[in-house]
């Protein structure tokens, strides 16, 4: 159960939307700063008082339940417009009552691709995100913000009778970003997604759902997001004590996440998951109270990292345990790429790596 909320977990509603998102950062000592190994596929911890990793061990070697579907094989199906993502999300949600949803979900990859062409940025909500997650105000567009862009498609996706895994409580563990260079706010992409590689997790089952954006016909952006759907599974993995942790790299700063980060993130990248913004949508689902998105997590770190990424790289991220809200993180830069964030305790809520 979660603990009561002391003063000092309160909102801090006179903080300028500045402080909100880089908070009273602490600039620790310098010091020699030690690499963690590479994780393998993780996943969340299911609340924030008791944590346990859903990640399974980094050599573990998985079953795909549908095959890889061959690019070929696959409807590829022209929407005339990008989706309204709340539209989506209601449909899910009603969708996850009792008498009204229809229950029919895939054994297998969907085989089809949705595609939207001619997405145009808009150079306000650009700055807008810029400021939620922290980075500066440019023209180029940050690695994780086509991820914004064409994400009501994916969700289109995942919210469709036939997909294997319900959106409802659906668990972000992993996401790669690939930018094979830099895209500036003056261009126009066409965005395509689909999924593959449905496997078993000792939790339930794992997809990646695949997002593409081109540019005048060449892939200029790719991201692949690792999605959990849980379900109960004989002889599931016990829970990580907590002595078993690895201690935690010395971190470079500390950020205090409000709040407010919740609501904010919601509103610039679409993805209104309850869980995010609602403490009573989080105990739904499981979680004592509001958790961060996992994508914040991400371009918060790729936004303290901003002068160090070339213009073009892969970033790839595993988020391990939640990030409560509010709370405060430590952010940490590794040697070869590597980052990370932990709470005050030395648990880590994302591991990542720049190459």
């Amino acid at each position: 159960m979660a603990g009561r909320r002391g003063p000092a977990e309160g909102p801090a509603d006179d903080l300028s939307l500045h402080e909100l998102i880089d908070g009273p950062t602490e600039v620790l000592a310098e010091e020699t700063l030690a690499a963690i190994r590479r994780p393998g596929p993780t996943g969340h911890d299911l609340s924030v008082e008791e944590t346990h990793d859903l990640s399974g061990p980094a050599d573990e070697v998985t079953r795909d339940l549908a095959g890889h579907a061959a690019t070929d094989a696959r409807e590829r199906v022209e929407l005339p417009r990008m989706p309204a993502a709340g539209a989506l999300y209601r449909r899910a949600l009603l969708g996850a009552l009792p008498g009204l949803g229809d229950g029919r979900r895939s054994a297998g990859v969907p085989a089809v691709e949705l595609a939207v062409g001619g997405v145009a940025v808009d150079r306000a909500h650009l700055a807008d995100y810029d400021r939620v997650c922290g980075f500066r105000l440019t023209d180029r567009l940050p690695a994780t913000y086509p991820h914004v862009m064409g994400f009501p498609l994916a969700l289109r996706l995942m919210t469709a009778p036939g997909f294997p895994i319900p959106l409802t409580g659906v668990v972000h563990v992993g996401n790669r970003i690939t930018v094979h260079r830099p895209v500036t706010a003056d261009e126009t992409l066409d965005f395509s997604t689909y999924a593959e590689h449905l496997r078993p997790h000792d939790r339930g089952r794992q997809i990646d759902v695949v997002l593409v954006g081109s540019v005048g016909g060449e892939e200029v952006w790719r991201g692949v997001s690792t999605y959990l759907g849980r379900e109960r599974t004989p002889g599931g993995r016990r829970r990580r004590d907590r002595g078993e942790w690895s201690p935690a790299p010395a971190g470079s700063a500390r950020w205090r996440v409000e709040p407010r980060v919740g609501t904010d993130y919601a509103r610039v990248s679409g993805d209104h998951n309850p869980i995010h913004t609602s403490r009573l949508g989080a105990r739904l689902f499981g979680f004592p109270r509001p958790i961060a998105h996992g994508m914040w997590s991400k371009a918060r770190c790729l936004a303290a990292l901003e002068n160090r990424l070339p213009d073009a790289y892969t970033v790839e991220v595993a988020f391990k345990l939640p990030v409560p809200l509010p709370g405060t993180v430590s952010f940490t830069r590794l040697p070869e790429g590597g980052f990370a964030l932990h709470d005050l305790r030395g648990r880590p809520h994302l591991v990542g790596l720049v190459r």
